[in-house]
């Protein structure tokens, strides 16, 4: 069977949302407030921004040798640093790139994407050439090098559905790497690359701190071509989009919605939303055995809890692991106590809009954030015996 370049997409242009671009043209080193979407955090002892592949290396290298803690920065936005000078080393990757290898009507497009390239940015990219599977992923902050690190998810969709493989750098065997689909151990809001921070065994008998063994340096997407989006798997965005379940639509349409809908919960960048100043949801929705969502109230969320490590090929999808339910730590934090705008009128306060967000009223410190944190932790816990997972690093 022979197979053709495939006809363009709809001709459309797609504007990405505004990213947080700090300011990095001055004397001093800039703070941790200056470089994260929560706006706190100390001094950065030693700062480095690299444009290359081999100025990233080359700066992890140095680190590691010199035995200096290593936190390698993309978008700033799923990090609350704390509030003392750190002595490390932050690596800010400013590479952006998007290269299309190859594309054909029987396998897609096959992309090649630096790791510092704007995520949004590249969710534009991709519904203007007609490429499908990341759609329901607009409007996430970040970098695409941090998208496979905890596999990002949102509306149905995670990126692992559509990722081949990772290069990186192995700061243990002080090399470079692929990692393919089955190698990286994608799981819901995991993978090998995320596990290796804190995992002596994924580390490869240590563990790393905030930057894990694996450096990610590329990602590599195999996309379907078409203009409508994947199946909509998400009850919310399928009621805004005025379709059914598992219907398609017009990946532009599913855009617009899934922007809609984060706007609506303050989950968008922006300058003037003060519940926009956080590291976005700030817990993990818990994975829990099913006896015990079976004692939690009846209006508890309950959804099932699939295995993307069984995935073997770009599409398919991943099977239900019988026994585990997943909820709502949203759900969790509201019953539990803690409403929107809980905190206020404190510097750090739960978002009005979403309970799931802390966010930075103005003037809170890392210190602020983290006390907000562990009360809500210690609520749901209290009420439900859920323990909550931070989503973020804590550094």
């Amino acid at each position: 069977m022979s197979c053709s370049i495939p006809e363009p997409g709809p001709d459309i242009t797609v504007e990405p949302v505004a990213s947080w671009a700090p300011r990095t043209e001055q004397s001093q080193p800039p703070t941790f407030a200056e470089l994260t979407t929560v706006r706190v955090g100390g001094e950065i002892a030693n700062y480095v921004e690299v444009d290359s592949t081999e100025a990233m290396i080359e700066a992890v290298r140095d680190a590691d040798e010199q035995g200096r803690e290593l936190l390698v920065l993309g978008g700033g936005s799923n990090l609350v640093a704390r509030d003392e000078r750190f002595e490390g080393v932050v690596v800010r990757d400013t590479r952006q790139h998007i290269e299309l290898e190859s594309e054909d009507g029987c396998g897609g497009a096959a992309l090649r994407v630096s790791a510092g390239q704007p995520w949004d940015a590249f969710v534009a990219h991709t519904i203007e050439n007609a490429w499908m599977g990341v759609e329901a992923l607009s409007g996430i902050p970040g970098t695409v090098g941090a998208a496979p690190v905890q596999n990002v998810g949102a509306y149905g969709q995670e990126v692992s559905g559509t990722i081949s493989a990772v290069r990186v750098y192995d700061r243990l065997e002080r090399e470079r790497r692929l990692l393919t689909l089955a190698e990286l151990g994608f799981g819901y809001r995991t993978s090998l690359l995320k596990r290796s921070l804190s995992d002596a065994e994924a580390g490869g008998g240590r563990t790393w701190g905030p930057t894990g063994r694996y450096v990610v340096l590329e990602v590599s997407f195999q996309m379907r071509n078409a203009s409508l989006s994947e199946p909509i798997r998400y009850a919310e965005l399928a009621r805004t989009l005025g379709v059914e379940l598992n219907d398609r639509a017009p990946a532009i349409d599913v855009r617009q919605a899934v922007l809609q809908l984060r706007r609506s919960k303050g989950m968008v960048l922006d300058p003037g939303d003060r519940d926009t100043y956080s590291a976005g949801s700030f817990f993990t929705n818990p994975v829990i055995a099913a006896e015990h969502a079976d004692r939690l109230p009846e209006g508890a969320p309950r959804f099932a809890v699939t295995d993307p490590t069984k995935v073997r090929s770009i599409g398919q999808q991943p099977p239900v692991v019988e026994g585990l339910v997943k909820t709502s730590a949203a759900w969790l934090i509201n019953h539990a106590g803690f409403d929107k705008g809980f905190g206020l009128p404190g510097p750090a306060a739960l978002s009005t809009k979403h309970a799931l967000a802390i966010t930075n009223r103005g003037g809170a410190s890392g210190a602020d954030v983290r006390a907000l944190a562990r009360q809500v932790r210690e609520g749901v816990q209290e009420a439900f015996g859920i323990e909550l997972v931070p989503e973020p690093i804590l550094l």
